[in-house]
């Protein structure tokens, strides 16, 4: 019995010694030490600051290192600092960026999925990809006090057709020239309005004209703060008049080969969960409550269950 003591005892002791001493040679693994560090930009103007933060802390919780370059200017700096290599990310809108990188505006549509496609195929020359698209886009959007539509039964851009003629729409000087602006609402919807009034590109004078009833139909962007801030209504783009410029994040292909899978499924992942009323709402607390980008992005990733 002593000898079948020996036997077993003896030579598993020397085993784990080897162990022991191969796993010391070895390097240690620490968490997170393989993932590579992740540089994210941003154009200059609120939303795209608000966008990058989340992806940025989304990342970091997924124990990316992660460096900021946000607001470093428009798109003609953002885009070539991303094929540069300054930057590794930054968030884009399908239809707008489509045009700007192939200077053909007929290639981007109303149809999120075939613009994302004709993007992804556009970004091959520039080593990048376009990850998945938010249901979450900024465009031309036609909005009304919650007063008039009460009072005509308004809640997509179809139902102007029965009262067009009683009301007044305003927006940029550019609008009736515009294929998204008078003339889509004409060719699309049939519409034909009392009169135009040229304003601003979104701005305080337009919303100063809806909120004074000096007109009735406003052109803004969909997620512009002051429309949940007034209780304005967005009226729906039932015949999707407008290109799909839906929220979608664009990395550098060297960055997607070196990381692990986790990096696409952290970045996905916000995309998913982010609607144009929550990107709205986002915007409003940064804008009008002047909360900073990293507490509402903190908060909003945390109530989506992104982050712990």
């Amino acid at each position: 019995m002593e000898k079948e003591m020996h036997r077993f005892g003896v030579v598993p002791l020397g085993a784990l010694i080897l162990l022991m001493a191969l796993s010391a040679c070895a390097p240690a693994a620490a968490p997170g030490a393989q993932k590579p560090s992740v540089t994210v930009g941003s154009t200059n103007f609120g939303e795209q600051i608000i966008l990058a933060e989340l992806y940025a802390q989304a990342l970091e919780a997924n124990e990316y290192p992660v460096e900021r370059r946000f607001n470093l200017g428009s798109r003609e700096i953002v885009a070539p600092a991303l094929e540069s290599g300054e930057i590794d990310l930054y968030p884009e809108y399908l239809a707008t960026y489509l045009t700007f990188l192939t200077g053909d505006s007929t290639k981007a549509s109303s149809d999120a999925a075939r613009t994302h496609e004709a993007l992804q195929e556009a970004l091959r020359a520039k080593n990048a990809t376009v990850l998945d698209y938010a249901s979450a886009a900024n465009v031309n959007g036609f909005v009304v006090t919650k007063a008039t539509a009460d009072r005509h039964r308004l809640s997509k851009v179809s139902d102007l057709a029965r009262v067009g003629n009683q009301l007044v729409l305003g927006g940029p000087p550019e609008c009736p020239q515009r294929p998204f602006c008078l003339q889509g609402l004409e060719k699309s919807y049939g519409l034909k309005f009392k009169d135009f009034t040229p304003l601003d590109v979104g701005g305080p004078m337009t919303v100063a004209a809806l909120e004074g009833n000096q007109i009735d139909v406003a052109v803004l962007f969909t997620t512009d703060a002051v429309i949940p801030a007034k209780g304005f209504v967005l009226l729906e783009d039932d015949e999707k008049l407008q290109l799909a410029d839906n929220v979608a994040p664009v990395v550098r292909n060297d960055l997607l080969n070196e990381a692990p899978d986790d990096f696409e499924t952290a970045v996905n992942g916000v995309t998913a969960k982010l609607t144009t009323q929550q990107l709205t709402e986002l915007n409003r607390q940064v804008g009008i409550d002047r909360k900073s980008e990293r507490e509402v992005a903190a908060a909003w990733l945390s109530s989506q269950g992104l982050v712990r």
